[in-house]
């Protein structure tokens, strides 16, 4: 019997896209556009304490082959020629911090995620060491100083890890963010792998200048960290190694964005003032500055957007970073009950059709962007007793929408230019409530690219346009035209503005919960003069609200 004959396309280029959720991996035809397959794996995070967040480095790494071989056996199912696979591309979640051995090739401690709260108090002792007429910190990486960023994580293993410790003194040490450890482990790990990172990520350890796109001696100095761990930096398009394992065993790996620059690149956000903004785990609002820094004075970050090749210019972009979004519904999922799967958030806010009053404010990691307001936490306020779950989920979408909100305000002061509409991408765009909910709250359209996968698709372009590989051409004329579903405001202007209005009440209640003498949960000593009576209440008051809610009666 005759083999079945291969499907002849054009190009092919691959994508690793590695979350905080989930590792997938795509492939997509580099004279289209389109996606032709691609496998997901769904990843644990762990928290050992309240406010730590870890993931393990191996399950992420073990992910990323699996989703390469399932996503090539799917290929090969199609039909479709695995050789034609001329390059793959790494998107990562930024900041989460990974310390390895280079000798062994195994991690010295969990990976550290980005929104790991842990190293609040090094925040605070490391603020009284800077200047308050010379923030050099700031002026250098375009960054608060924040539990957000690498640094500090990086500093506190250093304090506090003791294989760490002594894999430094003996030399034996490799730090990395996600695509570093990724990139080492899928060129050959400790038999030759490359150890080195892209200027979007490195931009977000707080130890790179994001002027001269080197790492800075002295933030190195001041967060106490030994240059000779660090990664070589490179631009985020050109071939890095090759993968010397697997179905793809040869192919260059040559194209590496931080998720919300892949986000950019794939929305095709080149020119100076587009902006998108993309909903997953967290919400990151992005907007293309061209070649020049602007810094922001209400409270977004500044960051490198991308350099698509070695002598290619470096283009900035500002950023709000808002640290939960899709995670509060994952909270709602796996923390209340009040929902199996996570599409069922969206027929529950349908039936709600409002929150009734009820408002939610997920501050779990503290309030990112525009406040960086370590001290909030989540509240959920308005209640009465006709509230119920469905209110609950509708006011937890609608939180994601007043933050977006609030980091678009901010961005259009900056900017001085307000955007007439926004670009969504992200794994929550495929909730339609959500994106009207959206276009009633900014009042300006909603665009939803209807192939929503401009993440992944952003490191496969930067892949395939490094020199040396050449198949996907970066020319304005040649780049595939995305359809998009638009979503108008369907609200007044008024109503809109009164309900931004009492969110930001909500957002005021929410702070200054924390404080560094706030003892944690974790601490026997909390309870000693606590009275007995105290807990019976509160124990019953729990219960009998999270069956409420639960809809248990």
């Amino acid at each position: 019997m005759a083999a079945a004959k291969k499907t002849v396309l054009g190009p092919l280029v691959g994508a690793i896209d590695q979350g905080t959720s989930s590792t997938r991996f795509l492939v997509f035809n580099s004279k289209t556009s389109e996606l032709l397959s691609h496998h997901q794996f769904e990843l644990k995070q762990k928290f050992p304490k309240e406010g730590w967040v870890e993931q393990d480095p191996k399950e992420i790494l073990l992910s990323v082959y699996e989703c390469i071989e399932k996503t090539c056996e799917k290929l090969i199912q199609l039909n479709v020629d695995i050789a034609n696979i001329k390059a793959i591309g790494v998107s990562n979640q930024r900041e989460t911090t990974v310390i390895w051995d280079k000798f062994t090739g195994e991690p010295l401690y969990n990976a550290v995620v980005w929104l790991d709260l842990r190293t609040q108090s090094t925040v605070e002792t490391l603020s009284k060491r800077i200047p308050g007429n010379n923030n050099f910190v700031k002026s250098k990486t375009g960054l608060p100083l924040s539990t957000y960023f690498s640094a500090v994580k990086l500093h506190w293993l250093l304090e506090n890890v003791r294989k760490v410790k002594k894999a430094v003194e003996e030399q034996r040490a490799l730090f990395g963010t996600i695509d570093s450890w990724l990139i080492w482990n899928l060129t050959g790990g400790a038999a030759g792998g490359v150890h080195c990172t892209d200027v979007t990520n490195a931009s977000r350890t707080m130890l790179f200048n994001i002027h001269s796109l080197e790492w800075d001696p002295e933030l190195c100095d001041f967060f106490d960290v030994p240059m000779e761990i660090l990664p070589d930096v490179r631009s985020s398009s050109e071939i890095y190694g090759l993968m010397k394992s697997g179905s793809l065993e040869g192919v260059p790996l040559s194209g590496c964005l931080g998720d919300q620059s892949a986000a950019l690149v794939g929305q095709m956000c080149f020119q100076e003032g587009q902006a998108k903004n993309t909903y997953g785990t967290g919400c990151f609002l992005l907007c293309n500055t061209g070649p020049k820094c602007v810094f922001s004075e209400h409270g977004l970050l500044t960051t490198v957007a991308y350099k698509l090749g070695r002598d290619k210019p470096v283009c900035y972009a500002l950023e709000g970073s808002v640290a939960i979004a899709g995670a509060v519904v994952r909270w709602l999922k796996d923390n209340l009950g009040i929902i199996k799967t996570v599409p069922e958030i969206e027929k529950l806010a349908e039936e709600a059709g409002t929150s009734y009053g009820c408002y939610f404010v997920p501050a779990f990691s503290g309030l990112y962007a525009p406040y960086w307001e370590p001290s909030a936490r989540g509240i959920i306020c308005g209640l009465t007793q006709f509230t119920n779950k469905q209110h609950i989920a509708f006011a937890a979408l609608e939180a994601v929408c007043f933050q977006t909100r609030e980091i678009l305000d901010a961005m259009n002061q900056d900017c001085g230019m307000p955007l007439t509409h926004l670009q969504a991408d992200g794994g929550m765009t495929t909730n339609r409530i959500l994106m009207q909910l959206q276009a009633d709250i900014l009042y300006i359209p909603v665009l939803k690219p209807s192939m929503p996968e401009t993440t992944a698709l952003g490191a496969a372009m930067a892949a395939g346009y490094a020199e040396g590989v050449g198949v996907w051409s970066l020319e304005p004329e040649d780049l595939s035209v995305v359809t998009m579903e638009r979503f108008e405001p369907q609200i007044n202007a008024e109503e809109s503005e009164i309900r931004y209005a009492t969110w930001k009440k909500a957002v005021q209640k929410s702070m200054g919960w924390v404080t560094s003498q706030t003892p944690l949960l974790g601490d026997p000593n909390i309870f000693s003069s606590i009275p007995l009576g105290f807990y019976i209440v509160s124990s019953m008051v729990m219960l009998i609200g999270a069956r409420y809610i639960s809809g248990v009666p």
